[in-house]
């Protein structure tokens, strides 16, 4: 894949995610959820499958939290308990336990609209800024998660070695037009096929944009 395939795999991507099943943060966006929601779902989302996070924050943790003030109210042991099973809730719980006083003190109470700013929040790394600052403020951010990490190397765009390494190297070649969307559709995509192991190559619908030997 070269840089000039770009707007023909992105169609091609994003016909496929019309689809299909959105990733569960894309999905709470369309639905007009809140910069609050969208970030406490997008920490624990992390490391976790989508159906997990889906139930925990449909089922358990937004009937009983809806604000910050929630989260001040709750012990950690309370919050790890409400968030259970996700991936590393403990760690989790004991994040978004640190959260609302981080705002208060250095942003004024409010979720800032900033990649690096919402970076040095707790619990927060530069997947979960850019992806919270795409969906929830709708500002051009490219999130690479290990979907699009994986797949930016496989279609040969990029020879990166790191996620971080994949978002840099994305700035400087994906028009800004693709940020916001980049990485719905290639999660989506990464999830059902092409995924770690065992791709679905054969019909592959990027088969023709792909370097990946068969």
């Amino acid at each position: 894949m070269k840089p000039s395939d770009i707007p023909a795999v992105h169609a091609a991507l994003m016909k496929d995610f019309a689809a299909n099943p959105a990733p569960v943060i894309d999905l709470m966006g369309a639905q007009g959820a809140s910069p609050f929601r969208i970030l406490l779902a997008t920490i624990l989302s992390a490391r976790t499958k989508d159906a997990c996070t889906a139930k925990v924050v449909r089922e358990q943790l937004f009937p009983v939290v809806s604000s910050w003030d929630d989260i001040r109210r709750l012990s950690v042991d309370e919050l790890a308990r409400l968030i259970y099973p996700v991936g590393f809730y403990r760690q989790k719980a004991a994040a978004i336990k640190q959260i609302p006083d981080e705002l208060d003190a250095r942003f004024g109470g409010e979720i800032p609209d900033d990649v690096d700013a919402l970076a040095t929040l707790p619990g927060v790394g530069r997947k979960t800024a850019n992806l919270v600052v795409a969906v929830a403020f709708h500002k051009p951010a490219i999130c690479v998660d290990v979907h699009v990490h994986r797949i930016m190397n496989r279609l040969g765009l990029l020879v990166t070695k790191t996620p971080l390494d994949t978002e840099m190297a994305l700035r400087k070649v994906l028009p800004v037009e693709y940020w916001m969307t980049w990485n719905a559709c290639f999660v989506s995509f990464g999830q059902r096929e092409c995924t770690p192991r065992n791709p679905h190559c054969d019909g592959c619908i990027l088969r023709a944009w792909c370097d990946r030997k068969l």
